[in-house]
C-alpha cells in the first residue's frame, strides 16, 4: 500500500501540479495510507479521547435520549440508530450495555470508513463503510465526525484565494494560492491579511444527505463548533485548524500526512445555510437535560450499598462521578456543541 504522501504526490502530478486543500485533507485522512486507514483512532491507547471513551456514562445518557425519541415516534417495532464515524464501536457497546427500553426494536448501524476500525465492531451492529442506502426512521448520531470532513481552505491575500497543495523542493508539500471565479458568499468581504477560513462543503453535504434519508426522527451531532465563518476568519488559524497524534498536538498540517489527525472547528452558520438546527446546546446542557445527574446519583447510591464488598458493576457505578466531571467540564468536553435537527 502506498503511503499517504505518495498518494498525495501522485494526485498532485495527475492534476497538473497541485490539488485543493480539500483533496489533500481527504487523502491524508482517508486515502491509501491515510491516518484513519492506517490505525489512527480514538481511545486511551489511540490518538485522542472522545466522550464515549471517557467511560460508559456518556452512552447511558444517549440511551435515555434514544428511548425518548422512540417514544416520540410511537414506539415503532423497527427503530434505526445510525452512528456515523463509529470508530471501533465504543458508543454502540455502551448503549447496548445500558439496555434502553427501545432495544427490542433497535437496528443499530455503525458507519465507519476505516476497515481496521470496522473489524472491531461488535457483532450486534450492522457494520458499514457508507451511510445505508435506504430510508431511516429513528436517530442519526455523529460524535466528532464533522470536524474531520475535508474542507476547502481560503486565505485572504488582498482578496480571498483558495489554498492548493503542491510538491515543493526536497519532496516537501507547499501551499499555493489561486484566484477563484466565485468567492463563497459566507466569507467576510474583507479580513486581515493572511486570514484563513474553511468552507465546509462536505459537512454541509453530509447534513443534506442524511436529512433526505431520514423520514422521521432526529439528527444529533456532537462537535467543537464556532458560531460563524466571519468569527473564524479573524481567529489565529492554529486555534481552529489543528493536528493531533498520540494525545498531543501535531505538527503543521502539510507535514507528515497520514501520521496525524487534521481537524477544525465546525461552523454553525454554514450548517444553518443547509438547515437551521432545532436546538443548539453545550454538551453539558444536553447531558443534564437527559439525566446525567440522576445517573450519577444512582451510581453513588449503588456504590454506597456495595462498597464493603464491591462488584465490578458497583465499581463502574462509582466511576460515574469522575466520568461526569470530564463530560461536563466547561473548559473541555462539556463546552462542545450539540446540534439537533428534527424530522416529522
Amino acid at each position: 500500500m502506498p503511503s499517504a504522501a505518495e498518494s498525495i504526490t501522485a494526485a498532485a502530478v495527475a492534476a497538473g501540479g497541485a490539488i485543493s486543500f480539500e483533496k489533500y485533507m481527504g487523502l491524508a485522512l482517508y486515502g491509501e495510507g491515510g491516518f484513519y486507514q492506517d490505525g489512527g483512532k480514538a481511545g486511551r491507547r489511540g490518538d485522542f479521547i472522545t466522550s464515549p471513551e471517557v467511560g460508559p456514562l456518556f452512552a447511558a445518557v444517549i440511551a435515555r435520549y434514544l428511548d425518548a425519541c422512540w417514544n416520540e415516534l410511537g414506539c415503532p417495532s423497527s427503530f434505526d440508530v445510525v452512528e456515523v464515524g463509529a470508530g471501533p464501536g465504543t458508543l454502540a457497546r455502551g448503549i447496548y450495555d445500558a439496555q434502553p427500553k427501545c432495544i427490542s426494536a433497535l437496528k443499530y448501524v455503525a458507519v465507519e470508513i476505516s476497515e481496521a476500525q470496522r473489524a472491531l465492531h461488535p457483532g450486534f451492529v450492522e457494520s458499514m463503510a457508507d451511510f445505508p442506502d435506504r430510508t431511516i426512521q429513528g436517530v442519526v448520531l455523529a460524535n466528532e465526525l464533522l470536524d474531520n470532513l475535508p474542507f476547502r481552505l481560503f486565505v485572504f491575500d488582498g482578496t480571498w484565494k483558495e489554498a492548493f497543495v503542491a510538491l515543493g523542493d526536497n519532496g516537501k508539500f507547499v501551499e499555493v494560492l489561486r484566484y477563484i471565479d466565485e468567492v463563497p458568499e459566507i466569507l467576510p468581504k474583507t479580513a486581515p491579511l493572511g486570514s484563513r477560513a474553511p468552507i465546509q462543503t462536505a459537512a454541509s453535504q453530509w447534513l443534506l444527505n442524511v436529512s433526505r434519508k431520514l423520514s422521521r426522527g432526529r439528527v444529533l451531532v456532537f462537535d467543537y463548533c464556532s458560531e460563524s465563518t466571519s468569527e473564524i476568519a479573524v481567529t489565529p488559524w492554529r486555534e481552529w485548524l489543528r493536528t493531533y497524534a498520540n494525545h498531543e498536538r501535531g505538527t503543521h498540517y502539510l507535514k507528515s500526512p497520514g501520521e496525524q489527525d487534521i481537524t477544525t472547528q465546525v461552523l454553525i452558520d454554514q450548517l444553518t445555510a443547509v438547515r437551521e438546527p432545532d436546538a443548539v446546546r453545550t454538551q453539558a446542557q444536553f447531558l443534564q437535560r437527559w439525566g446525567i445527574d440522576e445517573l450519577v446519583e444512582e451510581g453513588k447510591r449503588v456504590w454506597a450499598e456495595q462498597a464493603s464488598a464491591p462488584t465490578l458493576a458497583a465499581i463502574k457505578m462509582r466511576s460515574r462521578i469522575t466520568e461526569a466531571e470530564a463530560l461536563l467540564d466547561e473548559t473541555g468536553l462539556g463546552n462542545f456543541t450539540v446540534l439537533e435537527w428534527s424530522q416529522n
